[in-house]
């Protein structure tokens, strides 16, 4: 699975601080030592940088809730696959949540923290942001951004 950068991004405050929680939800799935958390940090990661995607690109609407995944793919098509990846195991993940026993096996949850990973560098590389350069919005120099840009945007070019 892959996706191509194809303009320059428009990167909200909010899409940092999301890219941000997906990373320390990532670094819980690395060091959870049960397969069930495991996976459900590294679906949780997933998740959150789709909303950091979605956050970027898609405009709020009054509509009825609908999945990140179903929005992901709607906004930004060239992630359509990743969203079906990751919406086949939301059930997985309810499984695990609930405690049940055997729902996720060791190797899927690693499996999952892999594709997590590779998920959220693509993402960072869409919005033009370095993975270790994303901060927590409640970084004195992120705020002082926040408050001189006009609706809340950061303008980022993408890498070559």
């Amino acid at each position: 699975m892959s996706a191509q950068t194809t303009h320059d991004n428009a990167v909200t405050i909010a899409s940092i601080d999301l890219l941000s929680g997906a990373l320390r939800s990532l670094d819980n799935a690395i060091v959870a030592e049960r397969a069930g958390e495991k996976y459900v940090a590294a679906h949780l990661a997933a998740i959150r940088a789709a909303a950091a995607l979605l956050a970027a690109y898609a405009r709020p609407n009054k509509r009825r809730p609908t999945s990140v995944w179903n929005l992901l793919a709607a906004h930004v098509p060239e992630f359509a696959e990743w969203a079906a990846y990751f919406a086949a195991g939301a059930g997985k993940r309810a499984a695990a949540e609930a405690g049940l026993g055997g729902a996720v096996m060791p190797r899927e949850a690693d499996d999952l923290v892999r594709d997590a990973h590779e998920f959220i560098d693509l993402v960072a590389d869409r919005l033009g942001v370095s993975r270790q350069l994303v901060l927590p919005a409640n970084v004195a120099a992120v705020t002082q951004v926040q408050r001189s840009v006009p609706n809340n945007v950061l303008l980022f070019k993408p890498r070559a």
